[in-house]
């Protein structure tokens, strides 16, 4: 409660560093914002020449099969690989005013959130278009994204942190998360994953979350509310967990920086 009267008490201070991080994307280009639909599009026109016609992947309407994973991905990856930055970049600040810690990962967080809302307009696009559509199951949406949102938020605190320790962790993410990109079911769909390795790939709650959007948005299927409230949970407590380990750190970030 300490922390969300303190977040509450600096919340202009939130609003402002989440307007930062998100301008500061498209500063000085001449596209602005436009940036947030044509960087996706250009990423799902590689993968759909290469993957349906050089590979020869026979998945129905698997342009719309990939976009209701990628974006979500491209949500997380994006969302990972800044926060593991976001302290020690913003060094100065921290050296001379206080304010809660917390808000420059939730910034960031909350800024790629803001940059996928936007990118949905291509994904429900894409499904009208290809004549898909939505069903009934789209009132699940929301939580999908809130559970993306807290398992995410959770990972920024806990890498935020250690970078600011250790600056290695921003290039092993790198390539840690090139590795997340093949063990999630993208490009590919669960059921191509040999039996012995499920359960590992399973260990991943990104492998559920991105199941769950394929499952809503593609197959326009209800999802099972227990597996998603147990998802939920496990979601909340990787948040708890990172913020513990934040509050462990934070108190040498000043003399690290």
């Amino acid at each position: 409660m300490k922390l969300f009267n303190e977040i509450y008490k600096y919340r202009e201070f939130l609003k402002t560093s989440i307007k930062k991080d998100f301008r500061g994307k498209y500063k000085k280009s001449i596209l602005g914002v436009l940036w947030s639909f044509l960087n996706p599009l250009f990423q799902l026109l590689i993968y759909a020449l290469v993957f349906p016609f050089i590979l020869k992947n026979d998945v129905d309407n698997y342009i719309i099969f990939l976009i209701v994973a990628l974006m979500p991905w491209n949500f997380f990856n994006m969302t990972i690989l800044q926060s593991a930055a976001c302290i020690v970049s913003n060094g100065g600040i921290i050296k001379k005013v206080f304010f809660p810690r917390e808000i420059l990962p939730i910034s960031t967080t909350t800024s790629n959130l803001i940059n996928f809302l936007i990118t949905c307009i291509i994904v429900f696009a894409a499904l009208f278009i290809s004549g898909i559509g939505i069903g009934p199951s789209i009132v699940m949406l929301p939580l999908i994204v809130l559970i993306q949102y807290i398992f995410q938020l959770g990972l920024s605190f806990i890498f935020s942190s250690i970078t600011v320790y250790i600056r290695d962790i921003e290039y092993l993410l790198n390539v840690f998360m090139m590795l997340m990109f093949y063990m999630c079911p993208i490009v590919y769909s669960a059921d191509m994953i040999p039996n012995k390795f499920l359960p590992l790939f399973k260990l991943n709650p990104m492998f559920h979350i991105i199941e769950y959007y394929r499952q809503i948005l593609y197959y326009k299927q209800m999802p099972n509310i227990t597996n998603l409230l147990w998802l939920l949970g496990i979601c909340i407590i990787i948040l708890a967990l990172g913020l513990m380990i934040f509050k462990k750190l934070e108190k040498r970030f000043a003399e690290e920086l």
